[in-house]
């Protein structure tokens, strides 16, 4: 099991720690509930050191990108960040990503945790230029400053003009007096705030300047529970629950971020499945009767006739109900429709809503 730079901080801090994506990760520090709170309302801060990064630069970088990836990076500029996804060769997703363009033909890729080596082996493999590629997963910590209070917190510590940053762009500027660090309006909760990737070297500081920073508005550190009921509230995919190499990324949801106006792999399959049509849907869907959908749960219709499966469920600590992602069949997948999530060979009511389950 591998662990976080600031692994020994976490348990100083008193973190219940959990393996999670091969890394023993804090899954929360006093209670879920408390900590989704604090994000919604304040200001939080995620540990997510375990989250991969490479470095894709020079003569060719773009056109690999290009190849690799289901939006169109030619879209980017300086600063700015784009997500997308990996397809992979029959029809599913190798991982969902972000796209950063540092300078022309220099591209720093964000992945997830659990398929560093996977997506490294992957796009090696469709390196066939021999453009440079660095993994630079195990030098860089990623703290995740998120909440409506972290504008206001982090702004004490830099020059950089915060509030005027765009969501999804990013700069590289001086924070607490660590220099070269990359500052992104990016993050996983839809509460607003800032992802701050430095060296390991100097995480610590960072950590520590932060909360300093950050005392006056109640900031908390925020484990992995409250991660993944905030990102559910905004029905953000989770890959290995919504999405997978099985899943089909047009059936998650993904085809706005599916780009047919180049090349890239498998790109030709994903466009004949959608002119032809998808069969099912990833959609949200609201408990009425009392019940916390949980994963693997069982979607039926009123006779309890199964079509699907709950990919990701929980309690909404905002909203106070269950709330739950699955893929139902397309007839099946319109906002308002009755569907029903069987709990203990028990039927329970829900209805299929518009997502986000939490707007801004």
């Amino acid at each position: 099991m591998k662990t976080v730079p600031l692994h020994q901080l976490h348990i100083r801090l008193g973190a219940k720690m959990v393996p999670f994506a091969g890394f023993e990760m804090p899954v929360r520090y006093s209670s879920d509930l408390d900590e989704h709170h604090t994000v919604r309302n304040a200001v939080g801060v995620f540990d997510v050191s375990h989250m991969g990064e490479f470095s894709i630069k020079g003569p060719g970088a773009l056109a690999l990108v290009q190849k690799v990836t289901s939006n169109d990076a030619t879209a980017l500029y300086d600063g700015k960040v784009q997500y997308g996804y990996l397809p992979n060769a029959t029809g599913g997703v190798v991982d969902d990503l972000l796209v950063y363009r540092i300078a022309e033909d220099d591209y720093f890729l964000v992945v997830n945790a659990s398929n560093i080596e996977k997506d490294w082996n992957w796009i090696q493999s469709h390196n066939t230029e021999g453009v440079a590629m660095e993994n630079l997963s195990d030098s860089l910590c990623l703290l995740a400053v998120q909440g409506p209070k972290a504008t206001a917190a982090l702004q004490k510590l830099t020059e950089v003009d915060l509030a005027s940053m765009e969501y999804y762009t990013f700069q590289i500027g001086e924070m607490a007096g660590v220099k070269d660090i990359i500052i992104s309006a990016t993050g996983y909760t839809g509460a607003g705030g800032f992802e701050i990737y430095v060296k390991n070297a100097d995480a610590e500081q960072m950590w520590n300047a932060i909360f300093e920073a950050g005392a006056e508005f109640g900031i908390k550190p925020v484990g992995l529970g409250a991660r993944d009921t905030l990102r559910l509230e905004k029905a953000f995919c989770l890959y290995g629950n919504d999405i997978d190499d099985e899943t089909s990324p047009l059936e998650a949801g993904l085809g706005w971020v599916t780009k047919f106006t180049k090349d890239f792999t498998n790109s030709e399959a994903l466009k004949a499945e959608k002119e032809a049509g998808i069969k099912r849907k990833l959609v949200g869907f609201e408990m009425i009767d009392r019940g916390i959908p949980r994963g693997h749960y069982e979607l039926c219709d009123a006779e309890g006739n199964k079509f699907g499966e709950v990919t990701s469920g929980t309690q909404s600590p905002t909203l106070q109900k269950g709330i739950g992602l699955g893929y139902v069949p397309t007839e099946f997948s319109k906002a308002g429709t009755e569907i029903f999530v069987k709990v203990r060979d028990r039927l329970l009511k829900a209805q299929v809503v518009k997502t986000p389950f939490v707007k801004n």
